[in-house]
């Protein structure tokens, strides 16, 4: 063939109209799986590009998609929680795969994000992540409806919310935890995460963590939970706030694997052994949870299939296809920090170590250092 191959080409050689050749490349849901596969294997022989240039002008779309990374408090200058970096990677594999480019924007609450990324043909539509003060977010969330703009978010699903979202179980992923930090013997178990409307996921842990309890005969006392935001510094605090308070516990449920690891540091700064003395245990398993010492104990949230559904649900909505809220299942992944996986003797011991630690009023201290002053986080070095 002489000169560049044209869709027309294609077309004549699969034997359909150019039409069904642009909605394969395209991947329109409307030509059969086979039909596809003919088409592109076609287009591959004859090292067919799209004009992606063409294409956009006539179907005045921009072939762009928009991520919007909402700032969250972090130690570092990035202010990005380490769990969406890793959803990072499979949104823009996704949108690879089905001929996007992929625009990523860093924004704050108080800007006025919502107004005009589709209306401006910057993008397509948007993927929304993270989200700070739920109630706020929700009204913002609702002029994006208003004005029609094609998007979806990774968070809670709830009902009657704005727009379609992708989310894990939070409820079955903290009582999953609940249970099986019951049956390894554990009875006075903390919360440390806030548990107000304004933060749902975390809410929805505490009442997954509060039901499993219940269906062992044991309560989630009040005095046994503590608000903290997901960073190492609040996890930190809360389990400094949780000791002052004098009630005995034997493990702690974090919400956030962030959160742990503060309240870890924590621990030990008060002489206190994990798992020995206390269980603890996350949510989320960012990559650094099994680098903790001990392996944090977690809630996996499949990160992987979230980008995907993201882009795909997105997407689909770009295509006035029926598109629909998804919660994706949470998993346990059993590492050392909850006392899993020890013999009998050694479970033993972490028990009696247990009835003397500073969780417990009255009860001698083990120092392995000086402790600091419950009120005054102590900074960590990275």
């Amino acid at each position: 063939m002489k000169g560049k191959a044209t869709s027309f080409d294609i077309a004549y050689r699969a034997g359909v109209s150019q039409s069904t050749v642009s909605r394969a490349l395209s991947g329109s849901p409307l030509v059969n799986a086979q039909t596809r596969q003919r088409i592109e294997r076609i287009a591959r022989e004859l090292n067919y590009k799209v004009d992606k240039n063409a294409s956009n002008l006539r179907s005045q779309q921009s072939g762009t998609l928009a991520l919007l990374f909402f700032e969250d408090p972090t130690p570092d200058e990035s202010h990005i929680n380490p769990f969406f970096l890793s959803m990072l990677g499979s949104i823009t594999r996704a949108c690879a795969r089905h001929g996007y480019d992929l625009l990523v924007s860093f924004q704050q609450f108080s800007d006025d994000w919502h107004a005009d990324y589709e209306d401006s043909r910057k993008a397509d539509g948007l993927i929304l992540l993270g989200y700070g003060d739920y109630m706020p977010y929700c009204s913002k969330l609702e002029k994006l409806v208003a004005q029609g703009t094609h998007f979806v978010r990774w968070g809670p699903v709830l009902p009657d919310q704005p727009g379609i979202s992708i989310g894990c179980d939070n409820h079955d992923g903290g009582k999953a935890m609940g249970a099986h930090l019951v049956a390894q013997g554990r009875r006075r178990i903390a919360f440390l995460g806030t548990i107000t409307p304004d933060c749902p996921e975390f809410l929805a842990r505490y009442r997954g963590h509060a039901e499993a309890l219940a269906a062992a005969g044991l309560s989630a006392p009040a005095a046994l939970q503590v608000d903290a935001i997901s960073t190492e510094e609040a996890g930190y605090a809360a389990a400094c706030t949780l000791l002052a308070r004098r009630q005995p516990f034997d493990a702690i449920f974090a919400a956030s694997d962030l959160i742990a690891m503060g309240a870890m540091q924590a621990l030990a700064d008060h002489g206190l052994r994990v798992p020995e003395d206390v269980a603890v245990t996350g949510f989320d398993d960012i990559p650094m949870a099994r680098f903790a010492q001990p392996p944090l104990t977690t809630v996996l949230q499949d990160t992987q299939r979230a980008g995907e559904l993201l882009v795909e649900t997105l997407l689909r909505l770009i295509r006035n296809e029926p598109a629909e809220s998804r919660l994706l299942p949470a998993r346990l992944v059993i590492r050392r920090s909850c006392g899993a996986g020890g013999s009998p003797s050694a479970r033993q011991g972490a028990r009696a170590a247990s009835a003397r630690s500073p969780a417990h009023p009255g009860k001698t201290p083990r120092r392995r250092a000086p402790a600091r002053s419950p009120s005054a986080p102590r900074p960590r070095t990275r």
